[in-house]
C-alpha cells in the first residue's frame, strides 16, 4: 500500500494560534498593530537585542538594511554563494557588487580568514550567512568588521532558537530572521530585523512603512496618526497581525520545537552513520546551540551509485519530499550570464561551495515529525544504494 506523503518541512501551528488568528480577525485590526509590537517585544526579550523591527520578509530587512547603510554602486559586499539568491539579488539591484567568499567544505558557512582575504577598499558590508541551524564563529567575524570598520549583517535566516558561546543569536550586533514557512518559527511570510543601534532601527522602522515619521502601528495613539509625515521616501514591508500573531505562541514552546528537531536529527545521524556517499554536514566544533533547522546531507555519486538528483527523484516516488538548500548564487542563470560584464572576474576560490552545491541535498524535518519517519527515509535511502550498487 502506497504510504502516505512525508513533506520536507511542515510548520509547527497549533490549535493556540488557530485561535489567535481567529481574534485578530474579529478584533477588526488585521494588518500591522498591537500583535506587531508584541512579537516584537517577544523577540527582544529572546534574543537579548535592544530593538526588533517586524517586517513582511527576510528579504526587505535586506533590502532596507542595505539602503539604511548607503550600499549602492561602487560598493562590494562579501556574501557567500551558498545561500538563498534574495541576497545577492538585492546587492545588486542596489547597485553594488556581490563578492561571493567561498565556505568551510563541512558546515557550509564561512570564516574570518576568507573574508578577510577579499577585502578591498570598496568594501562596504560583510553579510556572514549561519547555516542550517548552526552558528557562524562570531568572535573572529566580528573582530575582522572591527579591525577594517566594516558594518556586518548576519544572516540568521535559519538560526532562531540558535546560540553561540551561551548567546542567543540576534544579541549584538545586526541580524535578519526568516519567518517563512519553512523555517522554525513562522509567520506564513515575515522577518525580523534586530540590532542595537537605536538610529539604525529607527530608519529600518521608517523605511519599511513608506518613509512616515512614525510607525505603521503608533504604541501611543493605538494606530497610525493621520498627519504622519514622510520623513524619506519608503517602502511597504510592514507585517500583517495576521502573519505576526503565527509566531507568538510559537516562541512559547521554541524550546520544545528545537528540542524536537534534535532529537530527530540526532536519529538521522545515527541511521546515516553508515551509509556509504550519504555524509551529513558536520556539526562545529566551538560551543553552540544548534537549532536544527535543516537535515542536509551530500550525496557522493562515486560510493552510493546515485547523484543527488537522482535521489530525489527517487524518494518522490516514495512519496518523500527532499529539496535543496542551496543551488550556489554563482552559478544560477542570471549570474552565470551577466556577472562578469557587470563585475569582472568571480571569485575563483569557490572549489568547497561548488563542490556541495553538486551535492547538498534537504531530508525531511519538522517537529511534528515521529522517529518512524526518520526510519522511512533512511531506509528508503539504504534501498536505493543497494538497488544502484547491484545494476
Amino acid at each position: 500500500m502506497e504510504q502516505k506523503f512525508l513533506p520536507l518541512c511542515r510548520p509547527a501551528i497549533e490549535q493556540p494560534e488557530i485561535d489567535a488568528v481567529i481574534e485578530v480577525l474579529k478584533s477588526g485590526w488585521i494588518t500591522t498593530g498591537p500583535k506587531n509590537a508584541e512579537l516584537e517585544n517577544v523577540i527582544k526579550a529572546h534574543t537579548g537585542a535592544q530593538h526588533a523591527v517586524a517586517l513582511s520578509s527576510a528579504t526587505a530587512g535586506l533590502h532596507l538594511s542595505l539602503v539604511a547603510l548607503g550600499i549602492g554602486p561602487g560598493d562590494e559586499v562579501i556574501t557567500p554563494s551558498m545561500t538563498w539568491v534574495s541576497t545577492v539579488n538585492l546587492i545588486t539591484l542596489v547597485g553594488a557588487k556581490p563578492v561571493f567568499v567561498d565556505v568551510d567544505a563541512d558546515t557550509l558557512m564561512t570564516t574570518a580568514e576568507r573574508i578577510e582575504s577579499l577585502i578591498t577598499d570598496k568594501t562596504k558590508l560583510i553579510i556572514p550567512v549561519h547555516y542550517a541551524g548552526a552558528p557562524l564563529d562570531l568572535d573572529a567575524i566580528y573582530a575582522l568588521a572591527e579591525r577594517y570598520q566594516i558594518p556586518l549583517i548576519e544572516d540568521a535566516a535559519h538560526a532562531i532558537g540558535c546560540e553561540y558561546k551561551g548567546r542567543p543569536i540576534g544579541q549584538t550586533g545586526h541580524c535578519i530572521f526568516s519567518l517563512h514557512a519553512i523555517k522554525n518559527v513562522t509567520t506564513a511570510e515575515g522577518g525580523i530585523f534586530t540590532t542595537n543601534d537605536a538610529q539604525l532601527a529607527e530608519r529600518i522602522r521608517r523605511l519599511k512603512f513608506h518613509g512616515l515619521g512614525v510607525d505603521a502601528f503608533d504604541r501611543e495613539n493605538q494606530g497610525r496618526a493621520p498627519q504622519a509625515e514622510v520623513i524619506e521616501p519608503g517602502f511597504k514591508y510592514n507585517m500583517p497581525d495576521l502573519c505576526a500573531v503565527l509566531a507568538l505562541g510559537q516562541m512559547q514552546r521554541l524550546t520544545r520545537i528545537t528540542q524536537q528537531r534534535q532529537k530527530l536529527v540526532a536519529h538521522y545521524r545515527q541511521l546515516l552513520a553508515e551509509l556509504p556517499g550519504i555524509r551529513p554536514l558536520q556539526v562545529p566544533e566551538y560551543d553552540h546551540q544548534h537549532c536544527c533547522h535543516l537535515m542536509i546531507i551530500r550525496v557522493e555519486p562515486h560510493l552510493c551509485g546515485f547523484d543527488r538528483d537522482q535521489l530525489i527523484s527517487q524518494l518522490k516516488q516514495l512519496n518523500i519530499g527532499a529539496g535543496i538548500h542551496f543551488k550556489a548564487c554563482h552559478s544560477q542563470k542570471y549570474y552565470r550570464d551577466h556577472y562578469l560584464s557587470r563585475f569582472g572576474e568571480i571569485n575563483p576560490n569557490l572549489q568547497n561551495t561548488e563542490f556541495n552545491s553538486q551535492r547538498i541535498c534537504s531530508l525531511p524535518l519538522f517537529p511534528d515529525m515521529q522517529l518512524s519517519d526518520v526510519e522511512r527515509v533512511v531506509n528508503a535511502i539504504t534501498h536505493f544504494i543497494g538497488t544502484s550498487n547491484e545494476t
